[in-house]
């Protein structure tokens, strides 16, 4: 079985307790890692911190702590691991999630056929209060980072997986390079994301051949702070998300960068809506709730778009796509 490196991006030493737990649920696979990586993006008493803690290995797992080489941004501290890395498979998670005992054994199961280049999983919300808001619609699930309702069940094929619970294959970058800077979530800034749609599209134009799959065995938990549970962070990654798309559709083409999204808002959506106006209509809290969270998604994400196309066509975009070749085991 081909060795797998785990890499783990953080940034904020708020996050420390979320950083030691999913640093802790990898040791604790039952398909052990090759080695844990912990990047940190430009916080140097982060980085002293976690360097003293991880010092020494710990019931043999290694656990090796380093800067972010590139830019500031979850895409350069990914490439980042990757480059440092000495498996064969590379596994992300973020930094404040946690992974069932067996989420690397169902990620390497998916590689057994040659022509898989990505396997990624399912995550579900921790949510802060203890329950899900009554009026926060499952398809919009991905606000939070997580799994959200209309993706199909089992393991399948996908344009992409989601950048949380992901793994590739060494080849994967060799082919198609590491993920692309200006693209993504950067700091503390707008909640970004699209850069591992963007990286699969064009592994995917890199090697026509490539298989992509979700495998929904293989399980992270992902805390939602408070903040995440209310309607203003909702309408505001909403809005990123469409901005993230103009940058994705810019760099791969409107024609794939917005495949799925397209049977996203012409299937599962409209799907949605009737489910809440039914709940609604048979007295069941939030219905109402979530159908107007999804009409108010749907033209948020679509302003957004509209927004960084704009900014996009007048030049105002650039990507660096990084190689990401990384060690041999």
């Amino acid at each position: 079985m081909p060795g797998i490196s785990v890499v783990i991006c953080a940034y904020t030493e708020d996050r420390w307790e979320d950083v030691l737990a999913a640093v802790a649920s990898v040791r604790a696979q039952s398909r052990p890692a090759l080695e844990t990586l912990l990047v940190v993006d430009h916080n140097q008493a982060l980085l002293d911190r976690l360097g003293k803690e991880f010092k020494d290995p710990q019931d043999g797992a290694v656990v090796r702590v380093l800067p972010n080489a590139g830019p500031r941004g979850l895409s350069s501290g990914r490439n980042t691991g990757i480059a440092a890395s000495r498996g064969e498979i590379v596994a992300f998670l973020d930094d404040d999630a946690v992974a069932e005992r067996d989420w690397l054994k169902h990620l390497a199961e998916g590689y057994a056929d040659p022509r898989v280049m990505a396997v990624g999983g399912r995550t579900e919300p921790i949510w802060a209060s203890g329950r899900r808001p009554d009026w926060f619609p499952e398809e919009f699930d991905w606000v939070v980072g997580c799994t959200y309702r209309g993706l199909p069940p089992g393991r399948v094929r996908v344009r992409n997986v989601l950048g949380g619970n992901a793994s590739f294959r060494r080849g994967a970058f060799d082919a198609a390079g590491g993920f692309a800077t200006g693209i993504g979530r950067d700091g503390n800034k707008r909640p970004l994301g699209g850069e591992e749609t963007e990286l699969c599209i064009r592994l995917s134009r890199a090697r026509p051949d490539a298989i992509l799959l979700i495998d929904d065995r293989a399980v992270i938990h992902h805390r939602v702070p408070e903040a995440r549970e209310h309607f203003r962070y909702f309408r505001t990654r909403t809005y990123a998300e469409g901005l993230s798309k103009a940058l994705v559709a810019r760099s791969v083409g409107a024609e794939k960068g917005l495949e799925s999204e397209r049977r996203y808002t012409t299937r599962v959506l409209p799907a949605g809506v009737a489910r809440g106006l039914r709940d609604a209509l048979l007295g069941r809290p939030g219905g109402a709730g979530r159908v107007g969270a999804i009409v108010a998604g749907v033209l948020s994400a679509a302003g957004g778009y509209v927004v960084g196309s704009v900014r996009a066509r007048r030049g105002g975009v650039t990507f660096s796509v990084a190689e990401a070749e990384g060690g041999r085991p």
